[in-house]
């Protein structure tokens, strides 16, 4: 018997070089019925490509075309706001803060949580 997988990874290759410079994933929930957690990363060099945006759409379509799923979120740092523009223009609402979230550098920092549901998504894909 298979177990089902539960998180999907994608690498971002910067198409003329030919060279890693980020990631993606997706991970069902195990908490919400038919939602997942959408999250990526690139590297500095590559930042304001649209590397960023174009790796988020392909995971939602993924999620929601393939995979079924109804609501799709993520979360980033409150002083991250080029990712905040690059979730608002892939179509994802902000819809509040989790505080105090993730220890980081012995200090905990609040998330801000970004989502979309698959009527949304639909409608923006059209």
């Amino acid at each position: 018997m298979s177990t089902p997988r539960s998180e999907y990874g994608v690498a971002v290759i910067d198409r003329e070089a030919g060279r890693l410079c980020g990631f993606g994933r997706l991970a069902l929930d195990p908490h919400q019925q038919r939602a997942a957690t959408v999250g990526f990363a690139l590297h500095p060099d590559w930042w304001g490509t649209g590397y960023g945006l174009e790796t988020g759409r392909l995971l939602l379509r993924f999620g929601f075309d393939h995979l079924g799923l109804h609501r799709i979120w993520g979360a980033r740092s409150p002083l991250n706001v080029p990712s905040a523009r690059t979730m608002a223009a892939a179509g994802m609402v902000e819809e509040g803060v989790i505080r105090e979230h993730v220890l980081k550098g012995g200090k905990w920092r609040d998330s801000v949580v970004h989502a979309i549901l698959d009527h949304e998504w639909a409608s923006q894909e059209g």
